[in-house]
């Protein structure tokens, strides 16, 4: 029997749970470790509320936690509840699969005022994560700045810009919705350092973009490169770009205006006490393609600036970690004996969902290539005594299913749920034992 610890019940968590099953079989007893009472990560906290349609994958993972040789062990927290020594030493190999929650600061004059909020905090607050239930984001200012040019700078553009009516069937936070639909913020900014060739945006976040009720999605027509120089892009980049140019040609008004601001970067935010403005200078790429400043500076209006730019994973104690990159140290997902890392804190925060899958793979062909199954570790029956010792208070799957039933029946007309957004809540959720 091999025991394997995963820290993280996100989408890396699940499908390293799902690889080591098919790789084990009914030899295996994995238990998936989470600090909050409530599974799925990202899928739960990340994917914007108005896209269920990615949401659903969750049922998948659901399907692994509820076979008989994986388990949620939630509300317990590393660091504070348990060590990674201690778990490395009750079992076979332990799996850091905590994603990359923290995000990268700006490192711009001004990143620290009030009213500059990272992404990770943004999208949290909407989608009721706990720790950002009391962000109380500017909505009332001048305009928006969102500095970044890949997909969550989308979301965040798209969630300011909708109207009530368009979060039909989401499940974006009652509280959220509200105070989206109090502000007063008419224009929204994007600022790109580098140019519409070089985005990371994809044809169907921006596609969304042209479909909103009050606002107008532009492109100044001067910073798209000629048409002809399309045909060199990968086809998902070319439909992307195609968007960009549609973009362009928008004459309409709408109350709310979304900018894209190419080849511009912030270098300072400016402001008395709060966020009144930011300092953008004009880029131009180099024979290498990185974005270096030219000297030309602007400023833009805002009460409001998210930061899109990243995410890193935070450090655990005597875990080897890669300050540069934001990760945890690793060779293939190796960190040291009995130790694995997996997802975002194996590669950062690069790929879709879909990628943790081989991901997951890869880690549990480690895990058979550096284990025997016979090492006489105690996994799951070795943590719960400990745990029980030190009276943590353990959340199961079934409690996390007495907890989705309560939100399903808090939920608004249409919406799918209404989360709730403190810890003390979901614990009370639970059903009585």
């Amino acid at each position: 029997m091999r025991h394997v610890a995963v820290i993280g019940s996100g989408p890396a968590g699940y499908y390293t749970a799902e690889a080591c099953q098919k790789a084990f079989g009914d030899e295996v007893r994995v238990d998936i470790i989470d600090r909050l009472p409530v599974p799925y990560g990202l899928i739960r906290s990340g994917v914007a509320p108005d896209h269920q349609s990615i949401k659903a994958v969750s049922k998948r993972y659901e399907a692994t936690a509820l076979s008989d040789n994986v388990r949620f062990v939630g509300n317990v927290m590393i660091g504070r509840d348990i060590s990674i020594p201690e778990l490395v030493e009750r079992y076979d190999a332990v799996v850091l699969a905590t994603g990359a929650p923290h995000d990268r600061a700006l490192g711009i004059p001004g990143d620290d005022l009030p009213g500059v909020i990272g992404s990770a905090a943004f999208v949290g607050w909407y989608n009721g994560h706990p720790d950002f239930a009391d962000l109380a984001p500017v909505l009332d200012g001048p305009g928006a700045v969102i500095v970044g040019a890949g997909n969550v700078a989308l979301d965040v553009a798209r969630i300011l810009a909708k109207t009530g009516e368009e979060f039909a069937g989401s499940d974006i936070v009652a509280g959220a919705l509200a105070a989206l639909g109090e502000h007063r913020i008419g224009h929204v900014t994007i600022l790109a350092r580098r140019g519409p060739h070089e985005i990371a945006m994809t044809p169907k976040e921006l596609g969304e973009l042209g479909h909103l009720a009050r606002a107008t999605a532009r492109v100044d027509p001067a910073d798209l490169p000629p048409v002809e120089a399309d045909a060199a892009l990968e086809p998902g980049l070319r439909k992307s770009v195609t968007h960009l140019r549609a973009f362009a040609e928008n004459t309409a008004d709408a109350p709310i205006t979304i900018d894209f601001d190419f080849f511009a970067m912030p270098v300072a935010i400016e402001g008395d006490g709060k966020v009144e403005r930011v300092v953008v200078e004009r880029t131009e790429l180099d024979s290498s393609g990185r974005a270096t400043g030219t000297g030309e500076t602007y400023t833009i209006p805002a009460g409001l600036v998210v930061s899109c730019i990243g995410y890193r994973t935070p450090p655990l104690d005597g875990v080897p970690y890669d300050a540069k990159l934001g990760r945890f140290a690793n060779e293939e997902g190796r960190i040291g004996p009995g130790l694995y890392a997996v997802g975002w804190a194996r590669r950062g925060p690069t790929g879709t969902i879909g990628t943790n899958r081989p991901d997951g793979f890869m880690i549990a062909d480690h895990i058979a290539a550096d284990t025997t199954g016979d090492s006489g570790k105690q996994g799951r029956a070795a943590l719960d005594a400990l745990l029980a010792a030190r009276k943590v208070d353990v959340v199961t799957f079934r409690d996390w299913q007495g907890i989705e039933r309560a939100e399903i029946a808090n939920a608004r007309a249409g919406a799918p749920r209404e989360k709730f957004t403190s810890l003390d809540a979901m614990l009370a959720a639970r059903d009585p034992a």
